[in-house]
């Protein structure tokens, strides 16, 4: 079954927010259904940087290629506002479809776009944007290619121009809505008594947001078909790495970190060393009569 037929159906869809092929890897072994590429986790990790629109379009492309070649898992790609006007969101679609998205997502916001949970954010005219949303649909190669139209609304014009923001992206051809940064539970299930019957829904879930933490469960029986986690990895890893750094440098060796690490062995276990090395030896020398 496709991804996009996949959220048709009445159960909730988790995808964890990864980065790089390592942490694609750990959230593809953890046997999600999903793994959301995300622009923040990118500017976090890739540029130690927020997010502000410093990622460009080509280090995204990059990092679902590496993605791609890695695990197969359908990927949802964070691609802020298509980078530029409806002929930049078209060769974007493009290009992120042939390094291997699932399904692409583009937002509402001004240029230089800003992580949805923060403040200050600017947004383009409501129909300019329902004409980026066209332009993406109509770049698509295949069906399956799944088109995500977020908005940004709620933070600049209001709660109910965000829902009727979003109805008009259905009518330009977006597969799935996403109302960025609802302030309340109430705001949370207004977004599906108000969208559901229109296209499956998406929740963001940022730790310390303008969103309160639910489930994925939770979100499911409201409505929504889709639950993301982007920056959750980032925000683990960070906390830990700075934990790593001080222990090493207060004590001069990772003794008293060591039941928090995997040790050499472990870790090239988890990476896939032995089956990569064995894999190796099969192209080591080329034997013709094997080969019939």
């Amino acid at each position: 079954m496709s991804f996009k037929k996949r959220l048709l159906q009445n159960h909730v869809v988790i995808a964890p927010g990864v980065y790089d092929p390592l942490t694609a890897s750990l959230a593809a072994e953890a046997r999600f259904e999903a793994l959301y590429l995300s622009g923040a986790a990118i500017a976090y990790t890739r540029l130690g940087r927020p997010d502000i629109g410093l990622v460009s379009m080509s280090e995204v492309a990059d990092t679902i290629t590496l993605v791609r070649d890695r695990v197969p898992t359908p990927l949802v790609v964070d691609a802020d506002n298509g980078y530029g006007n409806a002929l930049n969101v078209q060769r974007t679609v493009r290009l992120f479809e042939r390094a291997g998205a699932t399904a692409i997502q583009l937002e509402d916001q001004s240029f230089p776009k800003r992580c949805g949970h923060l403040q200050d954010k600017s947004i383009i005219p409501a129909a300019e944007m329902a004409g980026k949303i066209k332009a993406a649909v109509d770049a698509r190669i295949s069906e399956e290619t799944v088109i995500v139209a977020r908005t940004d609304a709620v933070a600049v014009e209001g709660f109910e121009s965000a829902i009727e923001r979003a109805r008009l992206y259905a009518e330009a051809g977006a597969d799935v809505l996403f109302v960025e940064a609802p302030k309340t539970r109430e705001q949370l299930a207004a977004v599906t008594y108000a969208l559901g019957s229109l296209r499956p829904l998406l929740a963001n879930m940022v730790e310390g947001g303008e969103t309160p933490l639910s489930s994925a469960q939770d979100l499911g029986s409201l409505g929504f078909r889709l639950v993301i986690f982007p920056g959750g990895i980032v925000r683990a890893l960070a906390r830990t790495a700075q934990d790593y750094y001080r222990s090493l440098h207060a004590h001069g060796t990772n003794e008293p970190f060591r039941e928090r690490m995997f040790d050499f062995t472990a870790l090239n276990d988890l990476i896939g060393t032995p089956e990569m090395l064995k894999l190796g030896e099969r192209y080591e020398s080329f034997d013709k009569g094997a080969a019939q």
